[in-house]
């Protein structure tokens, strides 16, 4: 969807101007089209207005922009080679199974992970858990028998489903709680060692890890990675 929406619209200005309708149908595909296509024209809008057309490169100044989160906000600084932790739906998962956080909020889980992985691999720490989320660690179906981690990893011994994230369900509260004094006797101290050693081993096991694609940026059009 993305070539031939980026071959169409060229820079901030065309997606603001940009007639509603026709742009709904362009990223129809993705689902919530209407919603997306508001907050699209919406932060178009205000890169034109407040950035001269141009992407901001802190975070601070990302996250003002309509339907931009720290997560979304963190994918754009590392196309700039900014390091920065994204907490998608993977990342939260396998943190808390490794017990590198005992939190379910993506904002705390990111200051977690910050804490225990070195600056220079935030991003690529990011990548390797969200295409071993994939490939492997699988929410429904983890492989813990044949997970290249798993001597390091708490949660194999309990088949991916361990008891410090049931304690979490069991009570939703965005606190540590119960499911923090549960993770803590599993992984304590260890943590930052066990987030090292994982990964680098989960970038040795995965079959591959696609680099960021080319985004147009500025009012020019021109791509940079």
């Amino acid at each position: 969807m993305t070539p031939g929406l980026f071959q169409r619209y060229r820079t901030p200005a065309d997606f603001a101007n940009a007639r509603r309708e026709e742009l709904e149908q362009a990223i129809h595909s993705t689902g919530f089209f209407r919603a997306k296509t508001r907050a699209i024209q919406n932060a178009s809008r205000m890169l034109v207005e407040r950035f001269g057309g141009k992407v901001p490169r802190t975070l601070e100044e990302l996250v003002q922009l309509d339907g931009v989160g720290r997560k979304t906000a963190n994918v754009v600084l590392s196309i700039f080679g900014v390091p920065g932790i994204v907490v998608d739906t993977h990342v939260r998962r396998l943190s808390r199974r490794m017990a590198l956080t005992a939190h379910d909020d993506p904002d705390k889980i990111e200051q977690d992970l910050m804490g225990v992985i070195p600056r220079a691999d935030w991003s690529a720490f990011s990548l390797r858990l969200i295409y071993f989320g994939r490939q492997v660690c699988d929410a429904r179906r983890p492989q813990c028998p044949s997970c290249p981690v798993r001597d390091l990893c708490p949660s194999s011994r309990h088949g991916g489903f361990p008891p410090w994230m049931a304690a979490h369900r069991a009570g939703r509260n965005g606190r540590a709680g119960r499911a923090g004094a549960v993770l803590a006797r599993a992984a304590g101290p260890a943590s930052g060692r066990i987030a090292g050693r994982a990964s680098g081993r989960i970038g040795r096991g995965l079959t591959a890890v696609p680099r960021p694609r080319a985004v147009p940026t500025g009012v020019s059009g021109r791509r940079e990675r």
